[in-house]
């Protein structure tokens, strides 16, 4: 796990839908850097993935630690994403998939990558959480 890269992942959302920011730690044995970015018009799980999808798409590694605090992007992408590929994009109640769009290239930017992922407690004691909590949050703002 030393040579691997550890990523902190947020979103925020001020109204669901309404202007939305996303937030990333990358960190690797040389560096740490934050990313984030915003958008007008979003929902909280959209701004959510964009968080890993940045970072995936920041990242050369191909052993990647995430850390979220969503278990929307968690679930999504370790257990339903399956059921859904199958199910041509519906859900088990047959509705379309949300954020289909960026579930499908989350699924991309994942190919030929060992990605652990892990849930943490959001609003917690966890500072690194904290800290990409407040630059989406200041994302989200700007």
């Amino acid at each position: 796990m030393k040579d691997d890269i550890i990523v902190y992942t947020d979103g925020a959302c001020s109204g669901n839908p309404g202007k939305g920011g996303w937030a990333a730690l990358i960190i690797s044995q040389q560096d740490e850097e934050i990313i984030s970015g915003s958008e007008k018009e979003t929902t909280n799980n959209r701004m959510e993935l964009m968080a890993v999808i940045k970072s995936l798409l920041k990242i050369k590694s191909n052993k990647i630690n995430i850390f979220t605090d969503s278990k929307y992007v968690k679930n999504g992408i370790e257990d339903w994403i399956y059921k859904w590929k199958q199910n041509g994009w519906m859900t088990a109640n047959k509705q379309p998939v949300k954020n289909k769009d960026l579930w499908v290239e989350l699924d991309k930017l994942r190919e030929n990558k060992i990605i652990n992922w892990q849930w943490v407690k959001g609003h917690s004691t966890n500072r690194y959480n904290n800290l990409v909590d407040e630059a989406a949050r200041k994302a989200a703002q700007d």
